[in-house]
Parts: C-alpha cells; sequence; structure tokens
C-alpha cells in the first residue's frame, strides 16, 4: 500500500516507484525498488512531493530504533539522494519551500528522529537539500569522462601504474563475465576474506545470495567480472550500470595476489566494458569516510576529475536524537558518526 495526504505520497510498489525513476530526469541504479529491497537494514520506501505534473523523490532505509517508538532513515550503499523530472537547478524556489514543508510533516508524522543519505556528486542535490540543512562535505570523488580517447585516457594514468597495467596484460591472466553460480560463490569467499582482512564493519559484509540478486536481476544492468589465473578466480569485480555511468561496486582480490594488484587491470578492463556500451562516465568513487586514503590515492591514479561529494545528516527531532545519544552505554562516541546514537564505538 501506499500512505497519502494531502502533502506527500510514500511509495511501496515496485511498478510505482519504477515509474517515478523513469519520469526522472537523472538517476541512478541505487534509486531503484530492486536495490532497496535487497537491503535488509529495514524497509525501502520512495518519499514523493507533488505539484501538478511536477515532483522531488528521495528513497530511503526506514529502520526501527530500538527499545523505542522511534525510527529514522538511512539510505542505501551507494550514491543515491533525491530525484525529480525537472533538474535540480530548474526547481522552482516555492516548489522547493513546498516541498520541505512536506518532508518536515512527514518526519513529524512518521516519528523520524534522523535522515542520512549519501548523495549522488552527478545531480546536484545540494541545491534542493541546502534548504533544509545537514548538509556535509564529504571529500572528492574521482571519475573518468569517456569522451577523451581510450589512449588519452591511459595518457593520463599515473606512470607507475600504467607500466603495472601493461605488465600485468603480458601475463596469461583471463578476464571474463561470470556465468556460473559457482564463480559467485567463489567471489564471495574473496570478498569475505578481503573484509576479514581489513577488519571491516559488519555493514560491509554481503553474502552470495546478495550478489547473486544483484547479477540475476532485470532492473538495472549488473555483472560479475573475473579475473583468472588459468583455472583459479584471483580478482573480481560487481559492476553496475545505469544511464549513462558504469561503477565498480564492490571488489575483491584473492589474498595469494595482493601484491601481484590485478585489480588495477580490472579496474581498465571496466572501463573499456563503459566505452563499449556508449556510457560517458566511469565513476570510481572516493575513499572511506571521504578521507584522501590508500583508497582514495588508488583511484586517483587513474583520472585527475574529481567531483565534490556530499552526504546529508539531518536530525528532525533534536530532543529525542540527544535523548537517545545519552541513553548509550558507550560514551565514548567517534563524534563523526551519524546518527551518533549508532554509533558502535
Amino acid at each position: 500500500m501506499n500512505k497519502v495526504n494531502e502533502c506527500f505520497l510514500l511509495v511501496i510498489d515496485k511498478q510505482q516507484w519504477t515509474n517515478y525513476l523513469n519520469k526522472s530526469i537523472e538517476f541512478d541504479f541505487y534509486h531503484t525498488w530492486f536495490y532497496h529491497s535487497i537491503d535488509e537494514r529495514g524497509k525501502p520506501l520512495l518519499f514523493v512531493y507533488e505539484e501538478e505534473s511536477d515532483f522531488i523523490a528521495i528513497p530511503f532505509i526506514k529502520r526501527e530504533i530500538v527499545d523505542s517508538d522511534l525510527f529514522d532513515l538511512t539510505s542505501v550503499y551507494g550514491y543515491s539522494g533525491p530525484v525529480s523530472n525537472r533538474r535540480m537547478e530548474d526547481i522552482p524556489f516555492f516548489m522547493i519551500l513546498n516541498f520541505k514543508l512536506a518532508f518536515e510533516e512527514f518526519l513529524r508524522e512518521y516519528k523520524i528522529v534522523s535522515v542520512f543519505s549519501r548523495l549522488h556528486p552527478f545531480i546536484k542535490q545540494n541545491i534542493l537539500l541546502n534548504h533544509l540543512g545537514g548538509l556535509r562535505d564529504n571529500g572528492k570523488t574521482v571519475y573518468i569522462d569517456f569522451s577523451i580517447s581510450l589512449e588519452k585516457q591511459r595518457e593520463n594514468y599515473h606512470k607507475r601504474l600504467l607500466r603495472q597495467i601493461r605488465q600485468l596484460r603480458e601475463k596469461t591472466y583471463v578476464i571474463k563475465e561470470a556465468t556460473t553460480q559457482k564463480e559467485i560463490e567463489i567471489f564471495t569467499e574473496i570478498y569475505q576474506e578481503n573484509m576479514d582482512r581489513l577488519f571491516a564493519s559488519a555493514d560491509y559484509y554481503y553474502g552470495k545470495e546478495y550478489f547473486q540478486n544483484l547479477v540475476n536481476n532485470q532492473f538495472f544492468s549488473c555483472k560479475l567480472m573475473l579475473i583468472y589465473d588459468d583455472d583459479k578466480i584471483i580478482c573480481g569485480a560487481i559492476v553496475g550500470c545505469s544511464n549513462s555511468i558504469i561503477r565498480n561496486h564492490l571488489s575483491a582480490t584473492h589474498v595469494d595476489y595482493i601484491k601481484d594488484s590485478p585489480s588495477k587491470l580490472l579496474t581498465d578492463e571496466i572501463s573499456v566494458i563503459g566505452r563499449n556500451m556508449g556510457l560517458q562516465y566511469f565513476h570510481l568513487g572516493g575513499g572511506v569516510g571521504g578521507k584522501e586514503d590508500s583508497l582514495f590515492s588508488f583511484k586517483a591514479s587513474f583520472s585527475n576529475l574529481f567531483l565534490e561529494d556530499y552526504i546529508w545528516c539531518y536530525i528532525a527531532n533534536e530532543e529525542a536524537y540527544q535523548l537517545l545519544v545519552d541513553q548509550k552505554k558507550n560514551q565514548d562516541h567517534n563524534q563523526t558518526f551519524f546518527p551518533l546514537y549508532r554509533s558502535k564505538v
């Protein structure tokens, strides 16, 4: 069912959700009903504000807050945030103000304490969300523009990286798309071992069902690309595409091949796949938590093109939020975490 009042519409129906996305000027696979449906942290919903033939919509995962009758909203892993049938810069100011009022009414009515969303760097969502507050700078994110030739793209690689990729291509490695269940299972094992080695948080652990769902879905293009050394899978990446953008969604390398770094070869190959599909950009992403760390340096070695990255951390109910923070037994919080009452530190 969809909840309707005079101000807003809450969409949970797959087809209606898809219809709104299809009418949007810009969106990504991270916005889809399917991608939200495989997030196990809560219930997916699409908030929609409409004025005549125009709309603004934001997808969320609605989560219960334990030991309370309260909830919060978060985004899926990836880049989501608001979409519209208008470009963000073309939405009239009065509509933005009305959207703000409708969204605030929704938060009050449904006892929402806080809202978190990772925003989409290719969509100018900060124009809209600046009027609600809670925007935070999340560093920079790296991309490759396919409007230049592949030769020029590779000339922009760091010299050491380009040399390493050439050396990797000289090996007997074979790059291919996964076609079997067994391949997905092996990739899952490699991925989970990587997460163990990196001491990743629980949020980054995914099982084989998750990867199966992505690869086999009918809502957007998604494939598992693998590198083989003879009959051994040594590296893989879940590659997602929508509209004009290709992404390495999640990747992993076998522990025995870390020093060889076949992920560099696979990243280069993903750019070739994107070009062959007629896409416009390869979005490599940024560092962990927006930091310019080793992950960011790896991605920046492929391109000197950057976009500003933002997250949205909005407190809807200050009193309830602070009470939840105060109730946590461990008061030594990671002060950059949002919402603070869910911090595990």
